[in-house]
C-alpha cells in the first residue's frame, strides 16, 4: 500500500499537493468515533489501489491550517487531491463501496 501515514500542516504542500500520485487525505480526530470506523476502510482502499493512490491521515486537532484551508466542517472527511487540487470529497462514515463510487472517476 502507498500509505504515507500522518501528514501535518507543515508537510501538506510537499506530501499531498506536490505528489505525482493522487492522495486521499483522511481528516480525523482521536475523539471521533465514526473516524475510527472509517479508518480501516480507508487503509483497505489504499491497499486495493496499490501504487495508483496514496493514503494519508491528518489529525484536525493538531493541524488547524489545512483543516481551515479546505473548510473541513465535519469529520470524518476524505478529500482526494490530484495535481495539487481537491477533486473529490466524501463526508461522514460511509461503506467502502460508497466511498469508491465517489472517488473512482478520479483514479
Amino acid at each position: 500500500m502507498a500509505n504515507i501515514g500522518d501528514v501535518t500542516d507543515q508537510g501538506f504542500q510537499s506530501i499531498v499537493l506536490d505528489s505525482d500520485t493522487p492522495v486521499l487525505v483522511d481528516f480525523w480526530a482521536e475523539w471521533c468515533v465514526p473516524c475510527h470506523m472509517v479508518s480501516p476502510v480507508v487503509e483497505e482502499i489504499g491497499q486495493d489501489k496499490g501504487e495508483t493512490l496514496k493514503v494519508a491521515k491528518l489529525n484536525i486537532d493538531d493541524n488547524p491550517d489545512a483543516t481551515r484551508k479546505y473548510s473541513v466542517m465535519s469529520i470524518p472527511s476524505l478529500i482526494l487531491f490530484k495535481g495539487g487540487q481537491e477533486v473529490a470529497r466524501v463526508v461522514g462514515a460511509k461503506p467502502k463501496d460508497a466511498i469508491l463510487r465517489d472517488l473512482e472517476s478520479h483514479l
